[in-house]
């Protein structure tokens, strides 16, 4: 199968560093059937869904369990048995779908959810919104009571039946299905992994009515070869363009590269270095995606950000030709100009493909004076023979230089930026993926040297997704080198903090630090601009946002996952200690949170997102 798999944007991504991440973990991280599994051939209709799911390849399905589907629950484990997928038992569908969409960000690859009817999928839904807006594939399977009524049990089975179920997720999944035969679901469990797996990159949905899982075959299904019907999707660019653009950026004198949304593929990543050397071009990157460029280099002169800061503005209005490899938000970027650049804009980008015009996500319509239709990697790799001989010495240019780091008082309050230097410096040289930040991180605290570096945000805004994230990232790092580190506020752990379950109970290394601020304090930032722009009292910003009073134990709340629970930390001069025993007790396998207790504060990323009008 691995021949046949579509081409995507993350492929098979940063095997040097983390080996077959697609691979399973070892024997002691999964959940093992008792006796035999049955060796003959599928029986029912559940059977020949998940001989599929084997075929395709989907290493795991990460679930919540459901009647809806104890069809397809069976014949994963007495069917199949011990093969993959292999279950990952969750305490909630949002964190179920976190996880894969975790494991997406680093591998570059879906793997499967099960959801319970249309309550279920009404969980998952949060989860489903951020993967669709940070364009992470997955897999997502339903189900539905019969839809042959005279077949429904009294009571659950009308509610846990829904005409167009699909229509819950419809306007933020690429593709979804509900087959009404076992051979159609083969067709539709092929069609759903093909096109999630497919640049532009978005979950799938499909939905197995019970009567279709628990009814027996008729006869067997002729087999057949998915391969055959999951072709590889090359979105490579075309000759002529590639080379219209390799001319206008040889002829420029002062490019600008606006690197997005691209893999973690380490190959693909030193050919984005090569071309910017090659042309000139000073980089900027953004933290809504995971990391493009090292920003330590010097031609990536200032740090990673979430909004552009005066350094990216001005040489926006000096470029003369800016090249956008998948930018999220071009209009909005290039919107600080007051006007259309006077540079020419190349924009390298499959995304309109997915834009349906019931979400904003597609952001505003950029000035565009060519458009490149493919995807940034394959393009990259295209643009750089294609400028041959007319490569030239790269503009002088100096990398950020990052602010000195105020010492961490012994006494009084820990910052956010304490906090972030801390973690950096106790983890030191080894390698770690940060697989999640707060809203108030800003790029100069921590330097991105490899694309598993830092995974980006969580798409969609959604709070409680930062635990799930890294449980996903956690999974698809075991038994390599890279532990997965998150950060978290207290409200986003607050609400995923079960995903850490999933974490122990199959033992997937992992080190959450929590900027706790005992507060929804984005939405206290708020109050005070409105209260001060009506003239009403700021004083009262906190009421109805702290989180105190009494203040949640939240390292009792991870150790009653079973994980190792730090803190809370409140004096700076237990800060580095406390860490360097929790990057410790991660790096030998365990999962371990350390509560921090930071002033509450902002940066210039959150001022700019609650910006005044």
């Amino acid at each position: 199968m691995s021949s046949a798999r579509p081409a995507s944007r993350a492929g098979d991504a940063a095997r040097d560093d983390a080996g077959s991440l697609a691979g399973r973990a070892g024997p002691e991280a999964v959940d093992r059937p008792s006796g035999l599994a049955a060796a003959n051939a599928a029986q029912f209709g559940s059977d020949v869904v998940a001989e599929m799911l084997r075929r395709l390849d989907v290493p795991w399905i990460a679930l919540n369990p459901g009647a809806s589907y104890r069809g397809l629950h069976d014949s994963l484990v007495n069917h199949l048995g011990n093969t993959a997928p292999q279950m990952l038992l969750c305490l909630h569908e949002e964190s179920a779908v976190a996880i894969a969409h975790g494991w997406a960000k680093v591998t570059g690859r879906a793997m499967a959810v099960a959801v319970h009817s249309n309550v279920g999928l009404m969980h998952a839904t949060m989860g489903l919104f951020n993967a669709w807006c940070d364009r992470m594939p997955m897999l997502v399977l339903g189900a539905t009571g019969p839809v042959d009524a005279v077949k429904r049990r009294p009571w659950i089975d009308w509610i846990h039946t829904t005409r167009d179920q699909g229509a819950l997720v419809r306007h933020y999944t690429k593709w979804d299905d509900q087959p009404a035969s076992p051979g159609a679901a083969r067709e539709s469990l092929m069609r759903a992994w093909w096109l999630a797996n497919s640049a532009p990159q978005a979950p799938t949905y499909v939905v197995l009515d019970v009567e279709l899982q628990e009814a027996a075959l008729p006869a067997p299904l002729p087999a057949l070869d998915p391969a055959r019907f999951m072709p590889p999707v090359v979105a490579g660019p075309p000759n002529d363009l590639v080379a219209h653009a390799a001319e206008i950026l040889a002829k420029a004198e002062r490019p600008l590269i606006l690197a997005g949304r691209v893999s973690r593929d380490p190959a693909a990543w030193d050919r984005r270095v090569a071309l910017a050397e090659a042309i000139g071009a000073r980089v900027a990157t953004n933290l809504k995606t995971g990391t493009a460029f090292p920003t330590e280099h010097p031609l990536h002169p200032w740090p990673i950000s979430t909004f552009p800061g005066d350094g990216l503005i001005a040489a926006m209005r000096e470029a003369d030709v800016i090249l956008s490899l998948d930018w999220i938000d071009l209009a909005g970027t290039l919107s600080v100009l007051k006007a259309p650049p006077a540079a020419t804009v190349i924009q390298v980008s499959l995304d309109h493909q997915l834009h349906n015009g019931w979400s904003m996500d597609h952001q505003g319509l950029p000035p565009v004076d060519l458009m490149i239709a493919a995807d940034p990697d394959a393009t990259v790799a295209a643009l750089l023979p294609a400028l041959g001989e007319r490569k030239k010495p790269a503009a002088a240019a100096s990398p950020a230089v990052p602010a000195p780091a105020a010492a961490v008082p012994a006494e009084g309050p820990i910052s956010v930026e304490h906090l972030a230097r801390a973690l950096h410096a106790a983890l030191g040289d080894a390698p770690a993926a940060l697989a999640h930040t707060t809203i108030s991180w800003q790029g100069q605290w921590w330097p991105f040297r490899h694309p598993l570096d830092f995974l980006g945000s969580d798409g969609g805004g959604g709070l409680g997704a930062g635990p799930g994230l890294a449980v996903g990232a956690a999974l698809a790092l075991k038994d390599t080198e890279r532990l997965a580190v998150a950060v978290c506020g207290d409200g986003d752990f607050l609400m995923g903090v079960t995903a850490l379950w999933t974490a122990v109970h199959y033992r997937l290394p992992l080190l959450i630090v929590i900027a706790n601020n005992r507060s929804f304090y984005n939405d206290e930032v708020h109050q005070e601009r409105v209260a001060r722009m009506r003239g009403r009292p700021v004083e009262n910003k906190w009421i109805g946002q702290r989180i105190d009073e009494p203040a949640i134990d939240l390292a009792a709340m991870a150790r009653a996952q079973g994980a190792t629970g730090f803190g809370p930390v409140e004096r700076g001069d237990a800060l580095a200690p406390t860490l360097a025993e929790a990057v410790a007790a991660a790096r030998a396998g365990q999962v371990v949170v350390v509560d921090v207790s930071v002033a509450p504060g902002y940066g210039t990323v959150a001022a700019a997102l609650t910006r005044a009008p």
